[in-house]
This record gives C-alpha cells, structure tokens and sequence, in this order.
C-alpha cells in the first residue's frame, strides 16, 4: 500500500516565553483501507473517572503526582504491514523521485499506530510488574503489603502516583532507558 504523507507544523510557547518550532512527519490515515492497511484501530485511553479517582487519592493520601510524556511514542513500535510512503517534501531523491519509502515505524497518522504502541508501553509496564486494571485498560498497578503505585496512560502521557517514591524513581528510570521521557511535572 502507498502512503499520502504530508508535514505537519507547530510553533509552541514554553512557559519562559521562548518559542520552539517543531516539525512531524504524518501519514494521512484516511486514505488507508480497512483489512489492506490495518485490522485494529482501537487503543485504550484513561477514562476520567480512573482520572479523577487517581487525583482524589493522591490528594487524600498526600501522595504526589508525576506527569509524564514519551517523546515520538509512535516510532517506538514496528509496524506489523508492508507499508510505503511516498518520499517527503523536501527529501525527494533527485535520482529517483518517483521512488517510494518503506515504512518500517508506526508514525503519527497511520491507524495502527495509537494500538502498537498501547502494545508496547503496556508489555513494558507488564514486565516491570505493573498488572492492568480489569476496570480501565489505561490504569497499571504495581501492589503489593506496602508498595501501591499507580501508572495511567492518555495515548503517550502518563500520570504516576503512589506511596512508594524509590519505586516510582525506578520506574521512571526504567522507562527513560528504554523511551525518550519529558517529565512535565512533579
């Protein structure tokens, strides 16, 4: 299947007043096809409830809280088709311009991409032996007689709270050895 990729822009104003410009890569998805290009587009998200369930413990329990973002979650995971892009404006081969690209990453836009990457964060949260709630998919759980520490993920933002903080520093160095992190708040 080829790809219609296109450049998306953003001009982001850090607290300071400084002013950074960021360019993205994006596939446009709606042009991919049900079946050829992607069977699963379903990928859990936090419900409120779980978020205002995790606020007001944490505020009852005088636990605080970390706010985390994975910087370009979706390149993280492989792409589980045979997908080809064509060739971004601004990098066409001179050589070859009608060439087109195989895309070995999901990237932002593709429809597989919020799933394969849910895929990934939350086998690693498994292996660092945080258990999925049965109540919202988004929620890990690391329990056991003293440690509580609860982990919930909105696409490539997480929030972490719990009672453990030499715990929930190991896991935040855990996932910065594996994930570029940006730790928004603490």
């Amino acid at each position: 299947m080829k790809e219609e990729i296109s450049w998306v822009y953003k001009v982001k104003r850090k607290s300071n007043g400084s002013v950074d410009y960021k360019a993205r890569l994006v596939a446009r998805g709606f042009s991919q096809s049900y079946g050829l290009d992607y069977e699963e587009t379903f990928s859990p998200v936090a419900k409120m409830t779980s978020v205002q369930a995790i606020l007001s413990m944490a505020a009852s329990k005088g636990w605080k809280l970390w706010q985390l973002d994975v910087k370009n979650a979706f390149l993280y995971e492989d792409i589980d088709r045979e997908i080809y892009i064509e060739q971004p404006l601004g990098f066409k081969s001179k050589k070859f311009p009608d060439y087109v690209r195989h895309l070995k990453k999901a990237i932002y836009g593709l429809k597989q991409a919020p799933p394969s990457w849910f895929g990934k964060i939350a086998q690693y949260l498994s292996f660092c032996d945080y258990s999925s709630s049965s109540a919202d998919a988004s929620l890990f759980i690391k329990k056991d007689s003293k440690v509580r520490v609860l982990v919930l993920l909105y696409v490539d933002d997480m929030i972490i709270t719990g009672n453990d903080e030499q715990e929930i520093n190991r896991l935040k160095d855990e996932l910065a050895i594996r994930f570029e992190m940006k730790n928004l708040r603490s």
